[in-house]
């Protein structure tokens, strides 16, 4: 019934798991991203994956397939990072804009610390571990790790994350995942066939280099749908901002399949105060919502640090949420 083993996904090693009808596989040295979460008997394939002549391309460009890691995540006016009466800085990987995206994880080796299965689940660990050998220690100062857990059971995929301050000073925390879905995930429907809702609060109105201008919209018609009843995921070309407002308790996205009455469920944990939504101009196929637990350019943006949701770990301190993803009926 469960089962967790190494082996391959077009040529990259990966960890396969399996439970029930659903399988999943991560790879770890390409950005510990786990691209692929499926309803094996239904033929479902929930995330968007890179297929055999996409490798390569995914390979240089991983934020459109899987579950990217974004630490720290989105953009960074010029690079900068300032924190703690210091500022940090961080590349520009965004020359267009001159600013830093996505941060340091996404697309390099993570170490694989454990993988298992037993009759409840199956399971495997990530972790990256910065000190002063680690390239991501030049740009970002602090000793720490990053750990997580996706576990495959009866209540679908689940994703423990925790990060750990190892050095002896406080360091900042920001954490996010540039997670795909397909829409449609399964055969036979189309785009017309999608509906979605979001836990989104208001719009963080966003400049001309994607930077949060201090103002907050609130939603459109469409935006209001999105919150309320659903709606397509492709009424816009979106590429928008969010706060996240629980409702019922529930930070979540579900993508419903009108013509088969299923739905995927994306329940992040609640410490994600903000989405981003991306959907590759709305051209139907994919789209990305992406919870994070700080605003876009959180240290330089015109917000209160309360609004902006920047974490300051203590020496010692461990942050950790849990999401879900899982395939229910209507």
């Amino acid at each position: 019934m469960s089962n967790a083993y190494e082996g391959t996904y077009y040529g990259e090693r990966a960890i396969w798991l399996k439970f029930g009808p659903y399988e999943a596989a991560l790879l770890p040295e390409v950005g510990g991203n786990l691209v692929a979460f499926r309803d094996a008997e239904n033929g479902y394939r929930y995330l968007r994956e890179p297929e055999a002549d996409e490798m390569e391309a995914f390979k240089q460009r991983p934020m459109v397939h899987g579950i990217p890691v974004l630490f720290p995540p989105n953009r960074y006016e010029d690079g900068n990072f300032p924190w703690n009466g210091q500022t940090y800085k961080l590349p520009v990987t965004e020359p267009g804009r001159n600013n830093h995206i996505h941060g340091f994880f996404y697309n390099i080796p993570w170490q694989v610390d454990d993988y298992g299965a037993d009759d409840g689940s199956s399971y495997v660990v990530v972790a990256q571990r910065v000190d002063e050998s680690h390239p991501a220690f030049a740009y970002f100062p602090h000793k720490f790790t990053i750990k997580i857990r996706y576990s495959l059971s009866k209540d679908g995929l689940t994703q423990e994350t925790g990060v750990r301050n190892d050095g002896l000073q406080p360091m900042p925390c920001t954490l996010g995942f540039h997670t795909t879905v397909n829409a449609p995930f399964a055969p036979g429907s189309t785009p017309a066939d999608c509906s979605f809702r979001m836990t989104v609060g208001e719009r963080i109105e966003l400049n001309e280099r994607m930077l949060p201008t201090g103002r907050l919209s609130s939603l459109d018609a469409d935006e209001e749908k999105m919150r309320g009843a659903g709606t397509t995921p492709y009424f816009a070309s979106l590429d928008n901002h969010y706060t996240a407002v629980l409702q019922g308790g529930r930070n979540v996205m579900e993508l419903t399949d009108t013509r088969l009455n299923v739905r995927l469920v994306y329940e992040a944990g609640s410490a994600y105060k903000f989405w981003m939504i991306y959907n590759g101009g709305g051209q139907g196929g994919f789209f990305c919502p992406e919870p994070q637990t700080g605003m876009v350019n959180a240290p330089s943006a015109p917000f209160s640090a309360e609004e902006t949701g920047l974490v300051s770990l203590a020496p010692g301190e461990v942050w950790q949420e849990t999401s879900r993803m899982y395939g229910e009926s209507c």
